[in-house]
């Protein structure tokens, strides 16, 4: 039977990029810290084309098409348009927190990229504990959040806020768990070691923890179908309601960059990172954070908006035991194969996998044609 050694490097040869690359500590972090601001605004207006165009086939439609070929420049038109946009801000509102929280929100969604390896080597800090500083950053957005909701004197926007508190404390625990199930086979907490000990992905071999990933992952960055925070037909934009000209637009940045901060960690976590054959391993990282967001777009099209109840109801009742049980079976196959795991596991982790989840589906409701309390 072949084994996947996940204890010791791969054996493929991979060009390890100095840790003061370019040049020096200082050069170091002032082309990273470029490179990941250019990297993030880039991708994050290819994101918003790919989304609109992949919405519009999905629902028959054109999507953009007037502004530059096949509509490629519909994303600098609207940032042209929000730019130009007046910034108004309620008599009623607390200035100073109204400010600062479309700050507050985008900053955390950069910082994340910084322990993020773009290949072997390739990233601002490699720290030994990359996915701990990941999940206790990536939470610093909501705060921002909830100041938008407060700070607008708007009742419409502190409902939309208070809901994304409550879904960020509620899906942060399945995330975690399916976090450790990766840690516990990788045996480090840094992301650049976690890609390296992926000689097959571990999507392979975590399936159920990959599913309660990226089903957390969406709910706690509002992307469909949980987004309650913005539910147009009961809180009009939720939490930036209030907010117009450019702080909305940081606003529309921070969605779409969460969105590539999560598809840029499913794909370190989940599908080996920067590895692959014949390409650059920049270019295989970039291409699978893509397949990620695609992914998001197709569900997005796919599921039909849940409500607030059914949303707490999917985190406790169904995705908190599918996590537990996961990350106890995980505990349980390194135990027993310390340095090494058998082919033979991926088929019954999928079995266990598609078997929890029709048999929890089965065990209880999401509260379907009624009100849950």
């Amino acid at each position: 039977m072949a084994i996947v050694n996940f204890m010791n490097n791969s054996p493929l040869p991979m060009q390890v990029t100095p840790a003061d690359w370019p040049g020096g500590y200082w050069w170091h972090w002032v082309f990273f810290t470029v490179i990941l601001i250019v990297f993030v605004l880039v991708m994050v207006m290819g994101a918003i084309y790919i989304e609109r165009r992949g919405l519009g086939r999905m629902q028959s439609r054109l999507g953009p098409n007037r502004v530059g070929p096949f509509g490629l420049l519909q994303p600098v038109a609207d940032a042209v348009k929000v730019l130009l946009k007046e910034n108004i801000v309620p008599n009623s509102a607390d200035k100073v927190v109204h400010w600062l929280a479309p700050i507050i929100a985008f900053v955390p969604a950069m910082m994340i990229f910084a322990v993020v390896p773009f290949q072997n080597g390739a990233l601002l800090a490699d720290l030994n504990i990359g996915i701990l500083y990941v999940i206790a950053i990536s939470s610093v957005s909501t705060i921002g959040v909830f100041m938008a909701g407060w700070g607008s004197s708007n009742k419409y926007s502190l409902l939309g806020a208070m809901r994304n508190v409550a879904a960020v404390v509620s899906y942060e625990i399945p995330l975690v768990l399916a976090v450790i199930g990766v840690v516990l086979m990788a045996g480090s907490l840094s992301l650049n070691q976690i890609v390296l000990k992926q000689d097959i992905p571990f999507i392979l071999l975590q399936p159920l923890g990959f599913l309660l990933f990226f089903a957390a992952g969406c709910a706690e960055i509002n992307r469909s179908p949980f987004d309650l925070f913005e539910a147009d037909q009961e809180l009009v934009a939720g939490f930036h309601t209030e907010y117009s000209g450019m702080k909305f637009a940081m606003f529309y940045l921070v969605e779409y960059g969460e969105a590539i901060a999560m598809s840029a960690i499913i794909t370190t976590l989940f599908l080996s990172g920067w590895r692959g054959p014949l390409l650059p391993p920049w270019l295989w990282f970039i291409l699978k954070i893509l397949i990620v967001f695609f992914l998001m777009v197709w569900t997005r099209t796919t599921f039909p908006r849940a409500r607030i109840d059914q949303l707490m109801a999917l985190a406790w009742k169904f995705l908190l035991p599918l996590a537990l049980i996961n990350l106890f079976i995980t505990a349980i196959q390194v135990l027993v194969w310390p340095d090494a795991l058998p082919w033979i596991l991926i088929f019954i982790n999928i079995a266990i996998m598609v078997i929890l989840i029709l048999l929890w589906s089965k065990f209880f409701k999401l509260g379907w044609g009624r009100i849950e309390v």
